[in-house]
Order: C-alpha cells, then structure tokens, then sequence
C-alpha cells in the first residue's frame, strides 16, 4: 500500500468516525465480535452445563448475570450465542444483499426483465416481514441454516429496490452511453460501470440488513419458530426464559441488553456510512 492510498484511507476513516455515536457504535462491535470470536476459543466452560441447585440465581460474584431455569450462567450462554447471531446476521446480509443487487441490477438496466421481476418483488414486500418468516421456516423446517435461508428470501427483495432504483439512473449517464459507443459487452458495462457506482447504497443495505436479521432471529425464536433451543442465540434466550421473566428478570433482560446494543451499534454505524457516501454531504465534512 503506496502512501497515497494509505492517507486517502486514514482521512475516509477519519470523515466516518467523526461523529462520536458512530465511533461508539464501532468500538461497541469490535468488542461484541472479538468477544464472541476470542472467549469460547481461550475458555473450555460449557453454555448448555446444568446445574439445577443454582437454577434461577440472581447476578452474583460468581455469576455475573445470573443463572436461567436450568442453572446455566447467562452471561455464558450469551458470550457463546454472540457466534451464532451474528453468523446469522452476517450470512443473511451477504446472501440478501448478493442476490438482491443481481435482481435489482437486471431489473434497472433490462427493461424486458424489469416488469416481471418487480412484480415478484413487490408481491413478496406485500407480506409483512416476521409473517414471510414464520411461513417460510414453516415451509423449510426449524434449523439454523433454514432461518439464516428464510431471512435471506424476506430481505432480497428491500435491497432489489433499492438498487434497481439507483441503477435506473445509471443506464442513462452518458459514461454508460459512451461504454455503448465503444462496443463494450453488456456483461463487461454491469461490471466496471454500473457495480462500483452501486457500492454506496450496497454498504448501507447492508449495514441494516445485519441490524434486522439479529431482531428478526429473536423474533422468531420468540415465537417458537427460530433456531433449535439446543443452540444458544440471544432469541432462543429468551424464548426459552419467557416463562420465568417475573421471578429471575435477568434471564431476558441480560439477552436483550445484547440484541438492543448490537442491533443499535450496527444501526449507527449504517448511519454512518450513509453519511459518508453521501455525495451531499462530502463537501461538508
């Protein structure tokens, strides 16, 4: 990396972290991700060991959050459940914001495929989104992978929109014109003039997309249609816990701490970086 692009990176980090909630944000998930990346592989501790004597103990010395109804340290359960909810944030942002930028990217720039594609699109965002999860995972069978694949259905069609919309307008500034003019391939035109241009609203989506599938999993789990309760999302949590909440309040209240703070950070950080790309702003900042 030559210097120039090494100042040009500091100073666009610089320009990002330059309100302190955005900077807050991404402090708060680095420690969220080192956490859940770092501790389960230094610490041999089981999530899921029983231990009924100690069931429904409140925040102690030796239990930090306390205990749930079956004697399982909370704060355990919720440093190892961080992988798996963010493993499904994670994936189901990527997947979501892959095929909704094919989607999208085709339906702006062919106009044959435009018609068809946005009425599936539209007859799919016609569904509120907890309701096209709950009959998709119906539909695929309660498993982590099948969750992580119903979020990826209910969100591509939010980022198809939005990038079919951003892509209509590229087709027609005259860089894509002259593209035409010089006989470049259609494939070749998507791929060096119309992609990188889409890399602001992308990021963005993306960002939020991460956001909603966490609350979305906790959702669902809470309406015993999410992950399987042997694995410990923050949404099983509480979903398993519900029944307890008016004697150990702990139980739920230490989860969605986690589920608010995380979804909020990664919400500010979207802020952001829509703050950043935003070619209004840039002379401002």
């Amino acid at each position: 990396m030559n210097t120039s692009t090494f100042q040009r990176f500091t100073a666009t980090l610089r320009r990002l972290f330059a309100r302190k909630v955005v900077l807050a944000a991404a402090i708060v998930l680095l420690a969220v991700l080192a956490t859940a990346l770092l501790f389960p592989a230094l610490s041999s501790a089981d999530p899921n060991a029983l231990s009924i004597p100690e069931r429904l103990n409140a925040p102690s010395s030796v239990h930090w959050a306390g205990t749930d109804e079956l004697g399982r340290d909370v704060l355990l359960r919720i440093v190892h459940g961080a992988r798996y909810s963010l493993l499904i944030g994670f994936v189901t942002a990527a997947g979501a914001v892959l095929l909704g930028t094919l989607l999208g990217m085709f339906a702006g720039f062919f106009r044959r495929l435009d018609a068809p594609l946005m009425r599936v699109v539209d007859a799919m965002m016609s569904f509120p989104d907890i309701l096209l999860g709950i009959a998709l995972v119906s539909i695929l069978g309660v498993s982590l992978w099948n969750v992580i694949l119903a979020l990826v259905i209910v969100y591509t069609p939010r980022v198809a929109r939005v990038v079919r919309a951003t892509t209509l307008v590229l087709r027609e500034l005259l860089f894509v014109d002259a593209a035409r003019a010089l006989g470049v391939r259609t494939p070749l035109i998507l791929w060096r003039h119309i992609l990188p241009n889409l890399m602001s609203p992308i990021l963005v989506q993306l960002t939020f997309i991460f956001a909603y599938a966490i609350l979305a999993e906790a959702g669902l789990s809470f309406l015993g249609v999410g992950v399987p309760p042997d694995i410990p999302t923050w949404g099983t949590m509480i979903a398993g816990s519900l029944d307890y909440a008016d004697k150990a309040f702990w139980t739920i209240f230490s989860p969605g701490v986690a589920i608010v703070l995380t979804a909020l950070s990664l919400q500010m950080l979207g802020d952001g970086v829509r703050d950043l790309l935003d070619p209004k702003l840039k002379k401002t900042v």
